[in-house]
């Protein structure tokens, strides 16, 4: 079936390019205001190289539109197979930034694997969950494979020392089963994981006894035995990950950076990480209402806030926009979001509204993350804002995914004669 180019939805595209205009702005004000002298010359270049992933995620977009959707669907497999490839490859001969080893050197550029991989994975997933005709019996079998195959990339990702970027790939679990209708005491069995998480975070204790009292309410609700088998090794089995990441795997630097958002004035953290999170909450109070103005943040030109045009781009933005601009752009966002949801939920066949639900999880894990790093309530784990911060693996990987969601929207009549 042939499909009209007026089908494709034209208020994502405008929301998309509207969060790229209010990052295009940050970007400029931290790299051609005053703060500039305190930048070393690659990040001054960030505003164009900006521009540049910009254009070409765009070009992306048309090219993906162009894909029949069934293309979409036999490539799932592959491209996931081809990111987990990558993502070994980074760990083998990957360039390491800042204790990470998440990119691929090609020539003068450097490549996200990670980011990607996101693309891949919400794919196969989608692909998987839409080849469940049933629920009867099927969804814990389903689940499990579901989370399989996205704890295996997450798992690679925590070995190049990206514990924030596993964290998504983590939290797309309950969000992508929920969607594809898997029942509720199941999505509560996959959520543990990540609330017992956080727990551990701030503290083993309380998070082993999250753990005994969860286990103990679901054998309690199910009468079954392995189902408390399950909550119990996903709580106790992710408490005790945590632990050994924290204490083997990740640097010291990188353990103080996640602790550091519960006293982030503590002796052993303002003169580093902490000191960093001050700054950004003083950011976000001297904006006020109206913000200080374009380039004239006392913060943001002085440079005080670490990682100004990518992790902390939402201190600029607060500061010198005040809380109306940051209102905007967080409105932007949700509307995007809300957009998507309904982009999905119009395409009846699965494959195409689980893709919708993998990218609204993506995004919306990143946006929680990122605000709530920014905000103190999180660790400082290094997401980017979707859209609005600078890297072009993210913008590149992240478009894809909107593409994908506009393909299989606009060509939802074609999606339902190749069945379940």
């Amino acid at each position: 079936m042939q499909n009209s180019p007026w089908k494709l939805d034209p208020w994502t595209l405008l929301l998309w390019a509207g969060l790229a205009v209010a990052g295009l702005l940050a970007l400029y004000s931290t790299t051609h205001g005053p703060a500039v002298e305190y930048l070393s010359a690659s990040v001054q270049d960030n505003f164009y190289r900006q521009l540049m992933w910009i254009g070409l995620s765009a070009v992306g977009i048309g090219i993906i539109l162009l894909f029949p959707v069934r293309i979409l669907r036999y490539a799932a497999y592959p491209a996931y197979a081809a990111t987990l490839v990558l993502l070994v490859l980074s760990l083998v001969a990957g360039v390491e930034v800042h204790g990470t080893r998440a990119w691929l050197a090609l020539g003068p550029f450097r490549l996200q694997v990670s980011e990607l991989a996101k693309v891949g994975t919400v794919l196969a997933v989608a692909q998987l969950l839409s080849e469940r005709h049933t629920r009867a019996g099927q969804d814990l079998r389903f689940a499990l494979k579901a989370a399989a195959l996205i704890v295996v990339p997450a798992l690679l990702v925590i070995l190049q020392n990206d514990l924030g970027t596993a964290l998504v790939f983590f939290g797309l679990v309950p969000i992508m089963l929920f969607w594809s209708g898997l029942s509720i005491s199941v999505i509560l069995l996959m959520i543990s994981p990540a609330i017992a998480g956080y727990l551990a975070l701030i503290s083993t204790p309380i998070a082993l006894g999250f753990a005994v009292v969860f286990t103990g309410a679901l054998w309690w609700h199910s009468e079954r035995r392995y189902i408390a088998g399950l909550a119990a090794t996903f709580t106790g089995g992710v408490t005790a990950v945590i632990s050994f990441v924290l204490s083997k795997i990740l640097q010291p630097y990188q353990v103080k950076r996640l602790l550091s958002f519960t006293n982030p004035g503590a002796e052993e953290f303002r003169q580093g990480v902490g000191f960093h999170l001050v700054q950004s909450k003083v950011a976000l109070q001297s904006g006020g209402l109206w913000g200080t103005g374009f380039m004239q943040g006392p913060q943001t030109q002085g440079a005080y806030v670490p990682e100004q045009t990518t992790d902390f781009i939402f201190s600029v933005i607060a500061e010198e926009f005040g809380l109306i601009g940051s209102l905007v752009v967080l409105g932007l966002l949700a509307a995007l979001l809300l957009r998507l949801i309904k982009l999905g939920a119009d395409v009846k066949h699965p494959f195409g509204s689980i893709v919708a639900a993998g990218a609204v999880g993506v995004y919306l894990i990143h946006i929680f993350i990122n605000v709530g790093m920014v905000t103190g309530i999180l660790p400082v784990i290094g997401l980017p804002l979707p859209f609005l911060s600078y890297g072009g693996s993210a913008m590149l990987a992240q478009t894809a995914l909107l593409g994908i969601v506009l393909n299989t929207h606009m060509r939802r009549e074609d999606l339902s004669i190749y069945g379940y």
